[in-house]
């Protein structure tokens, strides 16, 4: 299957760029493509999986991909999808997010030199530091037309929604990715850019900015994007309640990436498979049809939370993972480590308390739980503790239990959990 027709079943084709020319240029294999990274943080989002996932298809269907780490263009900000002007970031904190950044891409992509499709990374730094300001104005700037450029969705959106538009350097920032296409192709022979939908435009201007030097004959480029994806809901992919889901684990624990994934709504788990996995045509339609004849058994779910948390975050977290989730749904949770333990309540509700009420008799759970998140009141208390609802660290109690010093957890948690999933940590310090 070639590139285009495996972006297409994944529904991750949204828009390219001459298509029965691409289509033949991707037929002969070793083709080399790119696609730019922002490195405003010190990590990237399951947004920013998408087009990583164009990249790896891309590879995987026999030709070369580029990583292109924007630290460049990051010192500028693209205004793309921003209703403000960024905050500009200094060249050291551009490049301390690129060098966070770039352990992501490492499992995902195939760098090994001594194969002839090998993954290269690059820093548009490296160009476009050493271009002066007039030379770019002259060589460059005289092939944009400003009446395109304000038609720019980002642009004419900036210049009519706010008093004060948009900046001289956002607005640059077309220029500087088409230019970026532009050494691409004189120094890497890179015939392709992909991105997510709303770089449409810029693709565009790189592909004309290379034609103008070429020649139309000679300048052959092409750019692929996928749209932007939604739950089914509508509602942006990766924003929870909690933040962002970010795909390093100093930013979002194994546990909670997993947790993510799990929870999937079943409308949205189908679509996930497609969109992040590697998984075949015919085997997410298998699991499709699992989860129509017995979807309480969520096979989708756990082969997606696994299956992700394993491509991410390696085998030995995942392993980790899978232990912790099922100590907390038979309530062994008492042999959760206290890294573990912490990313564990990372995910559930939790209360802060004074340890010296654990100190003597202790502490009765009928005056606790009405401060946690499992009961409203001493009343509802009494009957969640007088019907055998309420465990603590996962083990049954009396309706007269308190809690003391020798329940805690590695010193300074009590796990409490009313029924099979309402769970609630309270911390003692």
């Amino acid at each position: 299957m070639g590139y285009l027709e495996e972006l297409s079943w994944r529904d991750l084709l949204h828009q390219m760029t001459g298509e029965k020319e691409l289509r033949d240029h991707l037929g002969t294999p070793g083709r080399i493509g790119y696609c730019g990274f922002d490195p405003t943080a010190d990590s990237l989002t399951i947004g920013n999986l998408i087009p990583i996932k164009m990249l790896m298809h891309f590879q995987q269907t026999g030709h070369k991909p580029i990583v292109l780490m924007g630290s460049g263009t990051g010192l500028i900000g693209d205004p793309s999808g921003k209703d403000d002007e960024r905050q500009l970031l200094t060249l050291e904190q551009v490049e301390h997010n690129i060098a966070c950044q770039k352990k992501i891409f490492e499992p995902l992509l195939d760098f090994d030199p001594a194969n002839p499709n090998a993954a290269v990374m690059v820093n548009n730094y490296d160009w476009l530091g050493k271009l002066g300001y007039i030379d770019v104005l002259r060589d460059v700037g005289k092939h944009f037309s400003v009446n395109v450029m304000i038609q720019k969705d980002s642009v004419r959106e900036r210049l009519h929604g706010r008093e004060q538009g948009i900046s001289y350097t956002e607005f640059s920032y077309m220029v500087l990715q088409a230019y970026d296409f532009l050494h691409l192709r004189r120094e890497m022979n890179c015939t392709l850019q992909v991105a997510g939908s709303d770089q449409y435009g810029n693709i565009v201007a790189g592909i004309d900015l290379i034609r103008r030097e070429f020649g139309h004959e000679e300048g052959e480029a092409y750019g692929v994007t996928a749209p932007m994806v939604t739950k089914a809901d509508g509602k942006k992919i990766g924003k929870t309640e909690t933040g962002a889901v970010w795909l390093t684990a100093d930013r979002t624990s194994p546990y909670a990436f997993y947790q993510f994934w799990i929870n999937a709504s079943d409308q949205d788990v189908i679509p996930f498979l497609k969109w992040y996995t590697l998984l075949g045509e015919e085997e997410i339609a298998d699991l499709e049809s699992q989860h129509q004849a017995q979807p309480h058994l969520r096979v989708a779910h756990h082969t997606l939370a696994s299956y992700m948390t394993k491509m991410l975050h390696g085998e030995k977290a995942l392993a980790d993972v899978e232990a912790a989730t099922k100590a907390l749904f038979s309530g062994d949770v008492r042999r959760l480590d206290q890294t573990m333990l912490q990313e564990v309540l990372s995910d559930v509700p939790n209360t802060t308390h004074d340890k010296t009420l654990l100190e003597a008799e202790g502490v009765s759970l009928v005056e606790l739980l009405p401060l946690t998140s499992l009961a409203q009141s001493k009343r509802e208390a009494r009957e969640f503790l007088g019907n055998g609802a309420v465990m603590v660290n996962g083990e049954r109690i009396e309706a007269d239990r308190r809690l003391t010093g020798r329940d805690l957890l590695h010193g300074m948690t009590i796990l409490l959990r009313r029924g099979k999933k309402s769970w609630h940590a309270t911390r003692w310090q």
